[in-house]
């Protein structure tokens, strides 16, 4: 087993004055502090981004690190988790002591939005769609499937994002500050389908990092450590779009993912066992359905469960307590260490006016690409070993 032992984030937002090796010297720094080690310390380094660099030199530049393994990944908007996964694999396998994941990402003065890859070369007869337009299939396929009517599917929606801005209110790194009603909510313009301004998350620049070694380790570094307790990743096979049998109301690869990892943590009832999760609200409707992918929900009762609060600050499994890709914002490479960095202060009792009772288990939730066609990433802390 691993524990991550020092973490850092910066604030998310619009930095027009900061570049990413700014962010990334903040959040470096704070994960160095709060673990007590120089750079020097470190073995090895994952460095996670998709846009704002290319190689090792992303990290080794701005920090100065010379001669060092380096290794820069990129796997979507999982990026962040990406570069965890594998340097949580490296000391676990035994080729390190101690390494370090980090996450960029500058989008607002980059003349870029979302996530911004090269589409792969087609026939042309592909659709080309934004990512709120492939998002939006969702609302009409669970609302048919399930018999939602219009009007519940939108109290529904605005309830998630009124909850996760009330959440980023609370959140002083968190790029959007300020709680916004239901009802302003669901009078916004429209962009994509059913889905408003509100529906979707945030555009921002922003940095992570963790520190992680051997769970046996742990205590050298600090009193508080967050071990993980699982790690999983599953990939699909990118035919949603053709198969017949996809419906958009699920995504298959988180079922996967999260199947996988609470066999690794022991999870047997996700829904009275997990504490708390940060999961890849990147429109209201994805976090809907991943409420019944993770097992939170029954299926076709996940509507039901948002509207009686189950997921508020306060409810039975609060959800992106820190207020997720839709208030604190969506840095690509950084997205998935911003959700381990929040189990972090809320582990450690250090989450403010958001902190959790007696949380045991944490779930983070990272998704990549579209309904039919994505990654995903579950991981599973905790504050025990056992």
């Amino acid at each position: 087993m691993v524990a991550i032992v020092g973490m850092g984030c910066s604030k998310f937002g619009d930095h027009w004055g900061k570049s990413a090796d700014d962010l990334l010297i903040d959040a470096v720094e704070e994960a160095k502090t709060s673990a007590g080690v120089v750079i020097d310390d470190v073995d090895a380094f994952w460095i996670g981004t998709a846009v704002s660099g290319r190689s090792g030199l992303t990290l080794s530049a701005p920090l100065k690190i010379r001669n060092k393994p380096i290794t820069r990944v990129e796997n979507m908007c999982a990026t962040g988790s990406e570069a965890v996964r594998n340097a949580c694999y490296a000391v676990a396998s035994g080729a390190y002591d101690v390494v370090m994941a980090v996450g960029v990402e500058k989008l607002k003065d980059s003349n870029m939005t979302g996530l911004v890859i090269p589409s792969s070369p087609t026939d042309g007869t592909t659709a080309d769609l934004t990512a709120p337009a492939m998002f939006s299939f969702l609302v009409p396929a669970y609302m048919a499937k399930f018999g939602v009517s219009q009007d519940q599917m939108r109290e529904v929606l605005s309830h998630i994002a009124s909850k996760n801005h009330s959440n980023g209110a609370k959140n002083p790194r968190a790029h959007f500050q300020r709680a916004v009603s239901v009802e302003t909510i669901s009078k916004a313009q429209k962009i994509a389908g059913a889905l408003n301004i509100y529906d979707c998350s945030g555009i921002s620049d922003g940095a992570a990092a963790a520190i992680i070694c051997r769970a046996e380790d742990a205590h050298k570094y600090t009193k508080t450590p967050m071990y993980v307790r699982a790690l999983s990743l599953a990939v699909g096979s990118g035919t949603g779009a053709i198969d017949p049998d996809y419906d958009y109301t699920t995504f298959p690869e988180v079922v996967a993912s999260a199947n996988a990892a609470y066999a690794q943590a022991g999870i047997t009832n996700p829904a009275t066992q997990i504490s708390m999760a940060e999961v890849h609200d990147c429109f209201t409707p994805t976090e809907l359905v991943l409420m019944e992918d993770l097992g939170f929900s029954e299926r076709g009762n996940g509507w039901k469960d948002v509207l009686a609060g189950r997921f508020d600050s306060d409810g039975v499994l609060p959800v992106n307590p820190d207020g997720g890709l839709k208030s604190f914002g969506h840095p690509i490479g950084a997205s998935g260490l911003r959700m381990l960095f929040e189990m972090w202060l809320q582990f450690r009792g250090e989450a403010g006016a958001r902190q959790i009772p007696k949380p045991k288990f944490g779930l983070t939730h990272n998704l990549g690409g579209q309904p039919g066609e994505c990654v995903s990433f579950v991981s599973i802390v905790s504050n025990s070993p056992e």
